[in-house]
This record gives C-alpha cells, structure tokens and sequence, in this order.
C-alpha cells in the first residue's frame, strides 16, 4: 500500500508549468514549492508559529494547466498526494543526495483568502430543458 500526504501550506513562489516528454508525448507538469507551516500556543496562551517544513510536488495533466493560471506565490493551499524520494548524484561533488517530492493528486485553495470566484459554464448546460416532455 502506498503512503498518502495531506498538507496545508503557502505556495512560496509562483506556479512554473513546463511540458516534459513522457513515452514520446508531451504533457503538462505544473511544479509547486509548498511551506507546510505548523503553530502552537506559547505560554501565554496565544498562537504562533513553531515550526514547518518545505516540499516541492508536481501536478500533472489538466490540473497542472489549472494550477498555473489559477494559484499564484503566497495562495494558501491544501494539497493531497502522495510522497516519493528522488535521489540523485552531485554535479559538482558526486555525492548522492537525495529529497523527499510530493506526487500531487488535487490542490484545493483556501477560502478565507479569497475574493471573489467565477465559474465556468457547463457544457450542454442549455441542451437538457430543450428536451424535456
């Protein structure tokens, strides 16, 4: 079984969308640098941060487009996806290295920094009522 990544965060810098070559067919990635915060009470009772960490993840396909036009650096974003280690050797040095990325399934904008919302309008939204008895 897999593992699964849930995460509230702030987007730390613009949305880069890119076409990668995938068995010889372009398709949309969309690369997301993500900083999961995370807060506490101190000793007086208020909230603060304490901590938090910062993940790279990609967005492939039709929601890889959506996530270029629609988010931008600072968006407060939940992501859902799923975590795979990457390593590699270093140019320079040739040591290996390696990091944790996110695998990102959908990418859901938090409301409360939101101020206003347009839908699209649904295709054959017309052609129902058109043929009812």
């Amino acid at each position: 079984m897999g593992n699964e990544f849930r995460g509230t965060g702030n987007l730390g810098a613009a949305p880069v969308l890119k076409m990668v070559a995938v068995k010889g067919e372009d398709r949309p990635v969309c690369e997301l640098r993500v900083f999961f915060d995370e807060y506490s009470r101190d000793a007086k009772g208020e909230i603060q941060q304490s901590g938090g960490f910062w993940l790279t993840g990609s967005v492939w396909d039709r929601r890889a487009e959506a996530t270029a036009k629609l988010l931008r650096k600072g968006a407060r974003v939940r992501v859902e996806g799923r975590l795979k280690e990457e390593s590699w050797a270093d140019k320079d040095t040739g040591e290996e290295k390696s990091e944790f990325r996110l695998v990102i399934d959908d990418v859901f904008l938090a409301l409360s920094r939101i101020e206003s919302v347009t839908f699209k309008e649904k295709s054959g939204a017309g052609e129902a009522s058109d043929n009812q008895e």
